[in-house]
């Protein structure tokens, strides 16, 4: 099973597609509750060169009071993360799909309420 919701946006900046995403997550009942930006991290700790790599943290609270309710340690697996990532020709959005990553919760209404979510978040990559 794939574990990501992908999409590549051709011929576009990282802070280009950056502000983007956060429109469409935003768009979508998504809020981005933290930002990482593993290229700086990785320079600043390690001394390493690569290229542009942010992950976002991104959250409906809606959806989240849900799943806390259903599971209260499932919190452990949120937010649900989004990366944006530099690649040839453009910059790459991969978003967690949250069926797979529930599937080590043996929960059935947990997996359907991670199958609700996974579908916004597929509705909000493909906005980008």
């Amino acid at each position: 099973m794939a574990y990501t919701i992908n999409r590549t946006i051709p011929d576009a900046g990282i802070d280009d597609v950056d502000a983007r995403a956060r429109k469409a997550l935003a768009d979508h009942g998504f809020g981005v509750l933290t930002e990482i930006d593993v290229k700086a991290t990785m320079k600043t700790k390690l001394d390493v060169e690569m290229p542009a790599y942010r992950i976002l943290g991104a959250c409906d609270p809606r959806m989240a009071h849900r799943a806390i309710g259903i599971e209260p340690r499932v919190g452990a697996m949120l937010p649900c993360n989004v990366i944006l990532r530099e690649v040839e020709g453009g910059v790459e959005v991969s978003a967690v799909d949250p069926v797979a990553s529930m599937q080590a919760i043996e929960n059935a209404d947990l997996t359907a309420l991670a199958a609700e979510v996974r579908d916004s978040l597929a509705k909000a990559v493909a906005a980008i």
